[in-house]
């Protein structure tokens, strides 16, 4: 059996066999006997004791920071909490907690299982409410989650992770220790002062909103696993009403002209203030103003039945309506129609059955179709195609403007009205757009962007600014299954665009030259990646790869910058062999095109290289393969020099190239004996979320090892944003900062630096021009 096949092609898969990777968590004798031995799976309130309870759990609205009394907020943090235990009772042994995904692109449930009550945790220290940790290694294993770089960028799942009932004690624990600061912390006590972001309750609502984040996450991801592994729970929203529908196709090619609603043209203002008593993400804050020309909205989501027409005109299979992007993802996962569809007839009969959380039903060809971005995109190429007309996805901005035309016979599926779905048809609503908040998500054009003013905030400062690279795709609105601040107006939340959620979209008829002022960071001149260029690529090789006489090739130049990535790995080298660090596996964050890497090769047994860059990890894995790599090196204007790069084969065996965002790096990443992190801190949206996994007992670092950070500290808000520089900045009273002093405190106590030298290099652009460029480099080894 192959994990990376989609279980909803299939009604049941088979179970666990025994060679497969994540049999040994499941096999352990605890967690077998889990379910036996517990005398309830809720380690806080029962569901039938919470409030929002009316037989069925529902959600509670999110807390009045103004005024929100000590009761109202243990209320709404045990709803919370249990909604989250509710949910993962449907897993019926330990196989659904250790199970990958069939993607291989997130981890275990057992991981979001825990994840939330360390958050809770971690924050709460952070913000100096709690003292102490409940337990180190939870709170290091289940802290970080994981943001993929591409569809094929799949976890081995190598972790061996805690026993079922290790998980359960802890949130038993956490259940208490939250509770008990809610019961006395004085500021929530009656007549307190409105709890704004720079109080150190802020921390609470933020674990309160981030595990609601997770309730819905973590039930796509039961909906992704094999249907025999979960069982609906008593307690839980109800399905919406449904009734099998007789699908035909060729009626849904004719939209009719009440199925669109005219938006004048308008202003809109998009962006949450600070004043508003909720509590909000850092990315919903700002303000920015947009004009909007003339459109018109589709008054529904896109059905199953619209997208049943697409499917059965062969849509997955015509490549012109695919973006590139797009083309390569179908072609990798073979997809043949949406991912919630269950074939339900011979192959190509286009007979289907919807998969839901937690079980299988016939197909409801009016309520919304679950795509990704990519699937989204291609429907409107090929809608366009049949109607000879304009469509995309609405901006961000005409979203906004459409809440203005929404209709309001029709209630909003959200907050756990329902566990699904719901019909788009509604007969009651004569007028006006439905869904436009609730039932599923709603993909946009816009990348994920921050608004003007926004500011990170202190206490979760890489919560999105990570995300700011063009990568992510927008999506709005809320689904069935958001709660809190996700079903609040002011909700921007983002996926990459091969990404499952509930998320579905509708189309916008526009003029082809309106774009409705969607912000992407491609192709309008607002941001590119700076380092997917032919000519920086041309220029790093040249850094990387090139003989000091091509470098530089006059007399009296500085010889001592050049070879400027063997020096650094040759620093780290020199203290490994001086303090006797076993050189067996080394690790270069910010690799670039690989110099680094192979002369770490050269005497460690294992080398791993990440870089953000995929055109980087691309040419030195090319490079690791082939042992050579053809390059130009510039003279000046388009004149240009052919050179070649070459490595040795016994360095190239013993390292491996990994796309990874230095933010985010994989949780299987610990355990190395040297890190060396060159030239990247200052080009990072969070360097302490980097240097932060360094730490700790499942740190990237053993005890005992060496890591060398070297670093030129020119930050720019461009790349960094101020409130995270680790110097290079005057605090309140006037007093300087500087980068050397934050990276020491960043590491603690943990690290002792053990030495810093000048560490210059020698970028070249073409013969008469150079960038000349003084680094500090730190050498530190983990106590």
């Amino acid at each position: 059996m192959t994990l990376s096949r989609n279980p909803n092609l299939g009604l049941v898969l088979e179970r666990a066999s025994e060679t497969e990777g994540y049999r040994v968590n499941c096999a352990r004798p605890e967690n077998r006997e889990f379910f036996e031995r517990i005398d309830s799976f809720f380690t806080g309130k029962r569901p039938e004791e919470c409030p929002g309870y009316d037989g069925h759990l529902r959600s509670l609205p999110a807390p009045d920071l103004a005024q929100c009394g000590r009761q109202a907020v243990q209320d709404y943090f045990d709803n919370g909490w249990t909604l989250t235990e509710l949910l993962f009772s449907a897993l019926k042994d330990a196989e659904g907690f250790y199970r990958p995904p069939y993607h291989g692109l997130r981890h275990p449930l057992i991981f979001y299982y825990v994840h939330p009550a360390v958050l809770y945790i971690n924050k709460l220290r952070l913000a100096k409410l709690l003292d102490a940790p409940i337990d180190a290694y939870f709170e290091s294993l289940f802290e970080t989650g994981v943001d993929e770089m591409s569809w094929d960028d799949m976890s081995k799942n190598e972790i061996e992770w805690p026993t079922l009932f290790e998980a359960y004690s802890y949130r038993t624990k956490a259940y208490a220790k939250i509770s008990a600061l809610i019961n006395s912390h004085p500021d929530l006590a009656d007549g307190h002062q409105a709890i704004t972001m720079e109080h150190p309750l802020w921390a609470l609502f933020m674990g309160f909103e981030h595990e609601r984040i997770h309730l819905e996450t973590s039930s796509v991801l039961m909906r992704e696993l094999p249907v025999d592994l979960l069982e609906r729970p008593a307690g839980f929203a109800p399905l919406a009403p449904h009734l099998k529908a007789v699908a035909d196709a060729a009626s849904a090619l004719q939209f009719s002209e009440g199925d669109w609603q005219e938006i004048e043209a308008t202003s809109v203002r998009l962006g949450k203030s600070k004043e508003h008593p909720s509590y909000g993400w850092d990315n919903e804050y700002g303000r920015r103003s947009v004009n909007l020309r003339a459109f018109q909205s589709g008054r529904s989501l896109i059905t199953n039945g619209d997208f049943l027409a697409f499917v059965e005109a062969g849509g997955y299979f015509e490549d012109r309506l695919w973006s590139e992007t797009g083309r390569r993802w179908k072609s990798f996962r073979n997809v043949k129609f949406p991912t919630f569809w269950v074939p339900d007839g011979p192959s190509g009969s286009n007979q289907f059955k919807l998969r839901t959380i937690f079980e299988v039903i016939d197909m409801p060809l009016d309520w919304p179709c679950l795509v990704n971005y990519h699937e989204a995109k291609a429907f409107c190429r090929w809608r366009s195609e049949v109607d000879n007309r304009h469509y995309r996805l609405p901006s961000e901005a005409e979203h906004h403007a459409m809440r203005r035309y929404e209709s309001g016979a029709v209630g909003r599926n959200s907050e756990l009205k329902f566990s699904s779905e719901s019909s788009t048809r509604h007969a009651d609503s004569q007028e006006g757009i439905v869904d436009v908040f609730g039932n599923v998500w709603q993909w946009l054009e816009d990348h994920f962007n921050p608004l003007e003013g926004a500011k990170v905030h202190r206490l979760y400062d890489d919560f999105s600014t990570p995300c700011y690279d063009g990568q992510h795709q927008m999506i709005i609105g809320g689904s069935f299954i958001s709660t809190g601040d996700e079903a609040s107006q002011f909700a921007r939340f983002h996926f990459r665009p091969h990404f499952f959620q509930h998320a579905g979209f509708r189309l916008v008829s526009a003029e082809s030259d309106n774009d409705g002022q969607a912000y992407r960071f491609d192709g309008d001149g607002q941001q590119s990646n700076p380092y997917e260029t032919l000519s920086v690529l041309n220029e790093y090789m040249t850094l990387h790869y090139a003989a000091p006489e091509t470098q530089l090739p006059f007399q009296g130049g500085p010889q001592a910058a050049l070879s400027f990535p063997q020096r650094t790995a040759n620093l780290l080298i020199e203290f490994c062999r001086k303090l006797d660090v076993p050189m067996q596996r080394a690790l270069d964050i910010g690799c670039a095109v690989g110099g680094s890497s192979f002369a770490l090769a050269s005497t460690f047994e294992k080398v791993v290289g990440v870089d953000l860059s995929k055109q980087f990890v691309d040419t030195a894995q090319s490079l690791k393969e082939r042992l050579k790599f053809p390059y130009q090196v510039k003279i000046e204007g388009d004149i240009y020099e052919e050179a070649v790069a070459s490595v040795d084969a016994g360095a190239a065996a013993r390292v491996e190239f990994r796309q990874a965002d230095a933010c985010s790096l994989p949780a299987e990443f610990i355990d190395f004996d040297a890190v060396l992190i060159a030239n990247l801190l200052c080009r990072l949206p969070s360097p302490g979320a980097c240097l932060g996994r360094l730490e700790g007992m499942r740190g990237l670092l053993r005890s005992g090892g060496i890591v060398v950070i070297v670093s030129p500290y020119t930050w720019m808000e461009k790349f960094t944003p101020r409130e995270v520089w680790l110097g290079g900045y005057y605090d309140d009273d006037g007093k300087p900062h500087f980068s050397q002093d934050g990276i020491k405190a960043m590491l603690g106590d943990e690290f002792q630096l053990l030495h810093r030298q000048d560490m210059p290099l020698l970028i070249r652009e073409h013969r008469r021009k150079y960038q000349y460029i003084v680094s500090d480099a730190l050498v530190f080894q983990k106590r």
